[in-house]
């Protein structure tokens, strides 16, 4: 139930794997799209996988949830849960699904909690359709691991499989469901539903910790002459630490780290208890998104000096190989950019539609990465697509009025800047 892209991932690998899947949404024109193909949104692999089990007859759409819950075994909730104004997650639409389940039901099922929810959401869920049915019924916590970009590879070769199931007839089905992914012996942790809907939290906290400290570190680097980028491997090599998320940058965004922050910060709140610090992760984060505006500016004499530059950004979704613009660190960017009266020129490989809904005429989304830089004073990036680590340098110059880059990703060296004559500005490198 739902397809965001958790269930629509979900759903078109279970179907792969040789289940018959009905992916249901209440949006009448999101399933009319999904019948004709039309993806909601952009993740490799996905559209081939949709297509491949739509032909073959396992994988339908349906704007109808009592007959899906009727013929299924086992349901996976998978709706959003936006944060609040407060920063906590709201699972209004979980419990109304929850609600709607329990009226379709017409035996034992297995509700599986695939949203992303806080610690007791499943005992909530478990008194919703109690209320509604004298069915029998197990409610299950599974969270997700995808990442986006990866996701399709995530799901079907998932590095572990963490099911929240508290009595045994919805652990076997729970094992039987997830058996095709596991086989390569990716471990399925079976535990109680809080343990499980921590995890998920936990987890996502844990790596946007990492994320801010490199960060910070990098910020530091710079101060004191230092090269984030010795200091980052020399770190990582270490086997205690690993070289995972340990990349500094001009802060993470999309759907989950900033969100899941948010309401791990809350749900420890309302316990009492003040998740230090997840909120010294928030702020450095919310702190870093300000980085290369700062540099852009310093080089320029300060903020007045952008009124009328013509500022190239390349790199517009939160992270590469998808068109989610959430959190993204290129908003914040191009809003202040506009602010200060410069002109911004942009351009990403995916997430071209979502900027133009976003910023309309104000932003000039250019065809190519190359398009971008006609005419411009400078280059930003921000975000590290593959197609931008090795331009065209001498091709750059040329169609640029001035050799000047912001580099947010750090995706060329100091040395091979200097070589090929642009004034170069990266993060956490002299």
């Amino acid at each position: 139930v739902g397809t965001g892209y958790v269930g629509l991932v979900a759903g078109a690998c279970l179907a792969e794997s040789g289940n018959d899947v009905v992916c249901v949404d209440k949006d009448d024109s999101k399933v009319r799209s999904l019948r004709r193909g039309k993806m909601p949104f952009y993740e490799p692999g996905l559209e081939e996988l949709v297509r491949r089990n739509r032909l073959e007859r396992r994988l339908t759409f349906s704007a109808t949830l009592p007959k899906a819950v009727r013929d299924a075994a086992v349901i996976f909730i998978a709706v959003g849960t936006p944060p609040g104004e407060d920063g906590s997650a709201d699972v209004s639409q979980v419990l109304e699904v929850a609600r709607d389940i329990a009226k379709a039901m017409n035996g034992y099922k297995v509700i599986v909690d695939k949203s992303t929810v806080p610690v007791g959401t499943s005992e909530q869920v478990r008194e919703v359709i109690r209320r509604e049915t004298t069915h029998p019924f197990s409610v299950v916590s599974n969270p997700e691991f995808l990442k986006q970009g990866a996701a399709v590879d995530d799901f079907m070769k998932p590095d572990r499989v963490v099911i929240g199931a508290e009595d045994p007839r919805a652990e076997e089905l729970m094992r039987e469901v997830y058996d095709p992914f596991t086989r390569t012996g990716a471990p399925v942790m079976v535990m109680d539903c809080a343990s499980a809907e921590l995890t998920k939290y936990a987890a996502n906290a844990m790596l946007a910790l990492r994320i801010s400290f490199m960060n910070e570190v990098a910020n530091l680097c710079e101060l004191i002459g230092a090269d984030v980028d010795q200091v980052r491997r020399a770190i990582g090599a270490d086997r205690r630490i690993g070289s995972s998320f340990l990349f500094p940058g001009i802060g993470y965004g999309g759907s989950c780290f900033p969100k899941d922050v948010q309401a791990l910060i809350r749900f420890a709140a309302q316990k009492d208890y003040e998740f230090r610090t997840l909120r010294a992760v928030e702020a450095v984060n919310t702190t870093q998104k300000t980085v290369l505006f700062s540099k852009i500016c310093a080089h320029y004499g300060g903020a007045k000096g952008l009124k009328g530059k013509v500022v190239a950004v390349w790199g517009l979704a939160f992270k590469p190989k998808t068109d989610d613009m959430r959190e993204a660190p290129s908003v914040p960017l191009i809003h202040a950019l506009l602010a200060e009266g410069a002109k911004v020129q942009a351009y990403d490989p995916e997430a071209l539609p979502v900027a133009k809904a976003l910023f309309g005429s104000r932003v000039s989304l250019a065809a190519g990465n190359y398009d971008a830089l006609d005419g411009a004073d400078c280059l930003a990036i921000v975000t590290e697509w593959s197609e931008f680590r090795t331009p065209d340098f001498v091709r750059m110059r040329k169609l640029m009025r001035a050799p000047v880059i912001f580099d947010g990703r750090n995706l060329f060296s100091p040395d091979q800047m200097k070589q090929v004559g642009f004034t170069y500005h990266s993060i956490g490198r002299a």
